[in-house]
């Protein structure tokens, strides 16, 4: 079962864009792994301190694998004096599809 989750991270004002390289840096390793079908980066319009990821990982297997990779732990050790709050993670089952 694919495993699908939306995670919400909020820089403080003054660290917004070097959040914003970590999480380019993120993007960039995470794409590569097998088993990630898709992990896209959003920033918020009205509120540029605001990040939104949007992953889906093959299985929960893969998905664990992911979370214990050197960098991936790297990224939260770093951004964790960034932040303004601890990220929001949200899973989800997608209900509905609509192909293009």
């Amino acid at each position: 079962m694919t495993i699908n989750l939306t995670v919400i991270l909020k820089s403080k004002t003054e660290f917004t864009k070097k959040v914003k390289e970590l999480l380019e840096n993120l993007v960039e390793k995470s794409i590569k792994e097998e088993g990630c079908i898709q992990y896209d980066l959003h920033q918020n319009i009205e509120n540029s301190n605001v990040f939104i990821l949007h992953e889906v990982w093959q299985n929960q297997e893969i998905f664990d694998l992911h979370n214990s990779q050197k960098y991936v732990k790297s990224f939260f050790k770093k951004a964790s004096d960034l932040l303004s709050e601890k990220p929001q993670v949200i899973f989800t089952n997608k209900i509905a599809y609509k192909k293009r």
